[in-house]
């Protein structure tokens, strides 16, 4: 009984938003031929391995009118040394006390002369269209953000993990958030500069992102734009992507409401498709229904395959996803488990 059950509730949940992910591609995909002045910020500490590749991916945009800012958050690996080590007038480089990236942020866009704001993290490589395809989803003027896709480097097992997840957050964000995306992630995301100084400018928060979209979508449109593509740098070792990963959840709690995708029901949902993800395979293996798990194998597969393909990753990771998934919904439910653990703790 349980493993049909399982069975029933993965497919859907999965099916639900592959369909959707399918739809998507047969909807209105707005742009506009917009091209305003554009101030790129890119706020660093300690990434001096880093910096020089994430400036000269900035200044190599195809993108005719724009300046890149870097300022660097009281790096002490010369980072800030590096970074005026480039030549090229549309680069201005400036160093502030260690206070944060969201006042880092925000010191930049003191200094901003573009009508538009564009933050990508220090450790990140855009590619070369992504300017471009990020100002385009600019398509009417209550569009005050607009929120690209993070893709992973790295070839080890956690950084092609981070990548396949980044790979099916981006399936969800085309299928459900196309037009109402509930979070610009850090990595890249644009934004109006007079609608980040009506709210007070970036939001500090552990979770600045997070935060400063949901402040934003008070008063107009946050939207994503998939082919506004970054490659960044994620933790490598599983204690560095435990700690990332709490830091983000704890600081998600406190900011649940801002919409379905991000209250509470479905939130506990995902959990509960999580335990099932966890628990079908061993209840297969251990009942001997191997064609059942071939068939689960196959559907998971098969719903990331073409989202793989789509949005430019190997297929290696479509064919290796069910153990990643595995992993993933292991991983998250324990975390979960640990953040609502926490407010109980609190709340006593």
């Amino acid at each position: 009984m349980f493993p049909l059950l399982a069975l029933i509730i993965i497919f859907l949940w999965d099916g639900y938003f592959f369909i959707n992910y399918l739809i998507s591609f047969f909807k209105s995909y707005k742009i506009s031929e917009w091209s305003p002045r554009v101030s790129l910020l890119i706020p660093a500490y300690n990434e001096g391995g880093s910096i020089l590749k994430a400036i000269e991916s900035a200044l190599t945009q195809n993108y005719p009118n724009f300046e890149v800012i870097v300022v660097d958050d009281g790096s002490e690996d010369g980072t800030y040394e590096k970074a005026v080590f480039i030549s090229d007038p549309r680069l201005r480089v400036f160093r502030m006390p260690h206070g944060g990236k969201a006042r880092a942020l925000n010191f930049g866009l003191s200094r901003a002369t573009g009508e538009i704001i564009v933050t990508i993290d220090a450790d990140s490589v855009l590619e070369e269209g992504a300017l471009s395809e990020l100002i385009s989803r600019f398509y009417s003027d209550d569009v005050l953000g607009v929120g690209g896709q993070v893709r992973v480097l790295g070839g080890g097992f956690l950084e092609r993990a981070q990548d396949v997840e980044h790979l099916r957050i981006a399936m969800f964000r085309r299928a459900k958030e196309l037009d109402n995306l509930s979070v610009a992630p850090g990595p890249i995301s644009a934004f109006r500069k007079d609608a980040l100084e009506r709210i007070g400018g970036f939001v500090e928060d552990t979770v600045e992102d997070y935060a400063t979209t949901k402040r934003l979508r008070e008063s107009g449109k946050v939207v994503y734009a998939p082919r506004a593509r970054i490659w960044t740098k994620m933790p490598n070792d599983l204690g560095m992507l435990w700690r990332q990963r709490k830091r983000w959840f704890l600081g998600d709690l406190r900011h649940l409401g801002d919409g379905l995708t991000k209250g509470w029901l479905f939130l506990l949902l995902g959990d509960t498709v999580a335990f099932f993800d966890i628990a079908l395979p061993f209840s297969l293996i251990s009942g001997g229904r191997w064609f059942f798990l071939a068939f689960w194998y196959a559907f998971e597969v098969v719903t990331m395959l073409l989202p793989t393909l789509i949005e430019g990753g190997p297929i290696l990771d479509a064919m290796v996803f069910p153990p990643i998934l595995w992993f993933w919904a292991l991983f998250y439910l324990i975390l979960h488990l640990y953040g609502y653990g926490r407010l109980l703790v609190r709340a006593l």
